[in-house]
């Protein structure tokens, strides 16, 4: 009988692998910085090779941000896999308050904030990444709808979506302020202003129309 591992049991140490660079390069580039931090210091630190290093992550920059794949995977989850009934923003709602709320909460958000604005590599980096997840989440919910995978309203729904993280930075109360974004989402601005507002912002345009 062979002694080898079972493939549940490799992907597990690969996995836990994997999480021991990701943290060490973490606790790295929040110590250092990340331009005076090396790869080479992040594998001493997690005790791997370079080659191992390079094998789970393609670049330094994908060091910082570990949960790429998962994030793109989750959120077409949570629009393929949502329950029968429901719509697509209330499953993006649920998966927001579920998964990000949590991440949002944490109290190393604002050294990891700080880490990434302060980082022109950094920042690109996340801005690409954010694209693609803008990207993934459009062409999930037009293919939910039976849509075509460019359709506009579904790409602006994945981007405000993604706003999220971005509005709820500093908020007094983080799950309220992703359950006012939710509802402008599924029921317009009209049901922030009331109608009154609204009149008034239309005899405003009307008049400086004339």
């Amino acid at each position: 009988m062979s002694d080898s591992p079972t493939p549940g049991r490799r992907e597990r140490k690969k996995a836990a692998t994997r999480q021991a660079i990701a943290d060490a390069a973490l606790e790295l580039f929040l110590e250092h910085g990340f331009d005076r931090v090396s790869v080479r210091d992040v594998a001493e630190r997690a005790d791997v090779s370079t080659t191992t290093l390079f094998a789970h992550f393609p670049s330094k920059e994908s060091l910082v941000f570990d949960r790429e794949a998962d994030i793109d995977a989750a959120l077409a989850a949570a629009v393929r896999e949502r329950p029968g009934g429901q719509g697509v923003v209330e499953a993006l709602r649920t998966h927001a308050l579920e998964a990000w709320l949590p991440i949002m909460t944490d109290p190393r958000r604002e050294r990891f904030t700080a880490l990434v604005d302060g980082t022109p590599a950094l920042r690109e980096y996340g801005e690409r990444m954010w694209m693609r997840h803008a990207g993934t989440l459009g062409a999930v919910i037009a293919e939910e709808l039976g849509r075509e995978p460019d359709d506009l309203a579904c790409a602006a729904l994945a981007r405000f979506v993604l706003e999220v993280p971005a509005l709820t930075a500093g908020r007094r109360d983080p799950r309220a302020t992703v359950e006012t974004v939710f509802d402008l989402l599924l029921n317009g601005w009209r049901s922030q202003t009331g109608p009154a507002a609204d009149a008034g912002g239309d005899d405003h345009a009307r008049s400086a129309g004339r």
